[in-house]
Parts: C-alpha cells; sequence; structure tokens
C-alpha cells in the first residue's frame, strides 16, 4: 500500500510540473507571470516613441553644452532625425574613456571649400520591423551582435561627409560610404599614409569573437570630396592582414598572414600579399581569388 501512495504522489508531481511548463508557454519572451502589459513594452518597434527618445537626449545635451557654435554636433545631431529615415542616429564613440556625456563619432575639418565634419552614422534596417539601439550597436560587447543581430535590430555603418552651411546651420551630404559591420563600434580618427601622403579615416570595431579589431581604412585617393577607398585591415589572435605598398600605385595594398592554431599554440605559417587592380584586390599567388576592400 505504501508503494502504491508513493507512487501516486510522484505521478501528481510530475503533472503538475508538466503543467507548469506548458503555461509559461504563453507568457512573452522576457515576461514573467506577473509582468504586466507596460512593463513588456518594447520601444525598438515604436517609431514615435524613439523620435521622443532622441529629441529628449539632444535637448539634455543642449543644457550640459556651454558652448555652441553654427553646425555644431547638436545641429548634426537635429539634422539627422529631421532629414534621415526612421531609426537612424549619430553613432556615438565608444565610452571606453572618461568623460560626462556621450561623444558623437565626429570630426570637423576645414579647407577651402568650406567646414565639413566626418560622422558615423547608423541605420535601421527597415525589413526587421525593430530598430537598433546604441547600447547594442557601440562598444566591446556589441561586437558580438552578429551572432544575434535580428533579434537586436540590424544597423547598417556609413562613414558620411556633410558640408556644413553656418549661414543657416545647416548641412549637405557629400557622399556616405558603407562599413561592411554591424555592430562593435570604437572609435573614429584621421591618419595619414605616409608612404603616398595620402590622407584617410579610420574607423576601429571591436571583435571580441576573435580577441582583436577590424580598422575599416577610407583613403581619399581622389581627394576627401570624392569617395573614398575603402581598404580593410585587422588583428586578433590568430588572424592579422598589415596595409602596404607592393606595387607603387596610389592605392594601399595588403598583406594577409596564415595561422596554425593548435589551440595551445598560434604560429605563422605564411603571408600573402594582395594588390588593387580595377575593382577589386588580387591574390598575387592566385588571380582567381580576390577581395572587394
Amino acid at each position: 500500500m505504501n508503494k502504491i501512495l508513493i507512487s501516486l504522489f510522484v505521478m501528481l508531481n510530475l503533472l503538475a510540473f508538466t503543467t507548469a511548463g506548458c503555461g509559461d508557454d504563453k507568457v512573452d519572451k522576457g515576461q514573467s507571470a506577473g509582468d504586466t502589459e507596460a512593463d513588456n513594452y518594447d520601444v525598438s518597434r515604436d517609431t514615435r516613441r524613439d523620435m521622443s527618445i532622441q529629441e529628449y537626449n539632444i535637448q539634455e545635451r543642449k543644457k550640459l553644452t556651454t558652448t555652441r557654435f553654427p553646425c555644431d554636433t547638436i545641429a548634426l545631431m537635429e539634422y539627422v532625425l529631421a532629414n534621415y529615415p526612421e531609426g537612424t542616429y549619430l553613432v556615438d564613440f565608444d565610452r571606453t574613456f572618461t568623460y560626462n556625456i556621450p561623444r558623437s563619432a565626429v570630426m570637423y575639418q576645414k579647407n577651402n571649400d568650406g567646414q565639413f565634419v566626418f560622422g558615423i552614422i547608423a541605420k535601421s534596417w527597415s525589413n526587421d520591423h525593430r530598430l537598433i539601439e546604441m547600447k547594442n550597436i557601440v562598444g566591446y560587447d556589441a561586437s558580438f551582435i552578429d551572432l544575434d543581430s535580428t533579434e537586436l535590430g540590424t544597423a547598417f555603418f556609413y562613414l558620411t561627409l556633410f558640408k556644413a552651411n553656418p549661414t543657416g546651420n545647416t548641412f549637405d551630404t557629400v557622399w556616405e560610404s558603407g562599413i561592411p559591420s554591424h555592430g562593435g563600434f570604437n572609435n573614429l580618427t584621421l591618419e595619414k599614409w605616409t608612404k603616398k601622403n595620402i590622407p584617410y579615416v579610420k574607423a576601429d570595431f571591436h571583435y571580441a569573437q576573435g580577441i582583436g579589431h577590424f580598422d575599416y581604412n577610407f583613403f581619399f585617393v581622389d581627394g576627401m570630396l570624392k569617395r573614398p577607398h575603402l581598404l580593410l585591415t585587422y588583428e586578433g589572435i590568430n588572424f592579422k592582414r598589415v596595409m602596404t605598398d607592393a606595387n607603387g600605385d596610389k592605392y594601399p595594398d595588403y598583406i594577409e598572414f596564415k595561422y596554425l592554431d593548435t589551440g595551445d599554440r598560434v604560429t605563422i605559417l605564411d603571408s600573402i600579399t594582395f594588390i588593387w587592380k580595377d575593382t577589386c584586390y588580387i591574390n598575387t599567388r592566385n588571380p582567381k581569388q580576390f577581395r572587394y576592400y
């Protein structure tokens, strides 16, 4: 009799556990059984609410900014909000450094043609029906987004050159050039290729999966006002690509290293040079192999 009672007790507990598990399937992802609908509200799917948040953040930056000037960063943020599709943002630098307010990824340049601004723009992929969030595209942890990009919204990055119009406090877009990455933005710097005395902009992205980084280098081979030439370089625990001048023309080339990774030791096996020819980079050993950047 005791054995029958024990068996019955186990079966009742198992049934209760199974029923509870089935009930959980009806709860939305990220919501506990006690959450209200408001608690589970997803702002990334509400374009009106997103624009309100952006406008609020701009007003807060205005309060914290002590010095304003025509076509400053705040004016550029307002221009992007007013003139670009929903879910588009002027990206911030990674908050690796200590400062009070976020710093937008912009660089100002002045020449005989006027005042210009380089900026990193991130656009939400419209097919996702989900807006990106700055916290998911900037920084070391955000470089994992390629593993789950659709859940967090898919970002398309662009290096963009704006021409400032100080009298009207507005901007004109000179060009924009795509950055083939979806997350992990770190910083933006203006560099110079000393061998050819050609300036270029380097957009650095974290790559946490490979314990390294990717550098998207935009070379102004025909001047700043023309769309730049893109060269990708990178370095990590078992991969590396460095810039070089292999054939003496105005375009940078690169050397790619091949590694043997046994798990406890990483050894360089070989290096291969790629040169730019017309529209792509060609492997100097095997011309059938090419890369676009």
